[in-house]
């Protein structure tokens, strides 16, 4: 356990141990922060957002960072039909139970925008606010064969710095703009050190239900799961070069939404690493859907 936040686990309702990384004040009058991370990710990604917001002077608040089932630190399914938006939405929820967790704002990449936007169908009273990280109502096509081609593909790496290589070769030309440290803290989301050195933080498993699609088929578009999000301000962000969001998607998000943030990063893809100017964005949500809780 780190000392910036505490070990959680919760059993699933079908018994499997789920983890979550727990920041902050257990109790207070701040809005808790609920992460929800991308397809292969965990709650690595989150870290810096969460020591940021946890220890923010004026307003700490609780963060949540979960890993879904077969992710970091949470059991591998064995059955791995289970992986899918469904189960790890029920997953989240049985989390946020067992946390004491009634509403806050949620901060979804990728995977995680959609079950967020799921869990505003599921249980609306539940969002206080919404961050979509580089997802949408509309998934481009070339996005999702990107990610299929290299989920439980990547080269097996000897040593973290090999992995930080690798990923620089697959996704350099997505995020230009990254730096040394960036693509260390990429890497370190991806594999874990153990003994026989560096191993992937996801269940292979992960790309068979990826497989199955059918990606000559029109993706099905989820306009009416975002608009279960009209209640509750949204801060929308795209990566520049994102081939998951498009730009016209944003664009008509921001004409759907009454009250929606739009914020594209420059010099990266999908999707964007949550530091700097985008941890300030997400406060001020955070501080805004308070606000809107009080009017």
């Amino acid at each position: 356990m780190s000392s910036s936040y505490r070990d959680l686990f919760v059993k699933a309702s079908d018994g499997l141990r789920l983890y979550a990384r727990d920041y902050g004040p257990s109790s207070g009058g701040a809005l808790p922060v609920v992460c929800l991370s991308g397809l292969a990710r965990n709650s690595q990604d989150f870290h810096l957002l969460a020591e940021a917001l946890s220890t923010d002077m004026q307003r700490p608040r609780r963060v949540l960072a979960l890993d879904y089932r077969g992710r970091g630190r949470s059991d591998w399914d064995p059955d791995w039909s289970h992986y899918d938006i469904g189960t790890e939405s029920n997953d989240v929820l049985q989390v946020l139970n067992a946390a004491g967790i009634e509403k806050a704002v949620f901060v979804g990449t990728s995977r995680g925008g959609l079950i967020t936007m799921a869990l505003s169908a599921m249980r609306p009273a539940l969002l206080a606010g919404a961050v979509l990280n580089d997802v949408g109502p509309v998934i481009e096509t070339k996005g999702l064969v990107r990610i299929r081609n290299y989920v439980g593909k990547l080269p097996a790496p000897g040593s973290m710095q090999e992995a930080t290589q690798i990923l620089q070769q697959v996704s350099g030309a997505h995020f230009p703009a990254f730096g040394p440290d960036q693509w260390e803290r990429m890497a370190q989301g991806t594999w874990h050190e153990t003994d026989r050195g560096p191993v992937l933080s996801y269940d292979l498993n992960l790309m068979k239900p990826l497989e199955l699609l059918d990606l000559e088929a029109p993706v099905p578009d989820l306009w009416k799961l975002f608009e279960g999000l009209k209640s509750v301000p949204v801060l929308a962000i795209r990566g520049e070069n994102s081939d998951l969001l498009s730009e016209q998607i944003l664009s008509d998000m921001q004409k759907h939404h009454p009250d929606l943030t739009a914020l594209t990063v420059s010099g990266q893809g999908h999707a964007p690493m949550l530091e700097g100017p985008i941890i300030r964005a997400i406060r001020d949500l955070a501080l805004k859907a308070e606000a809107s809780l009080q009017t």
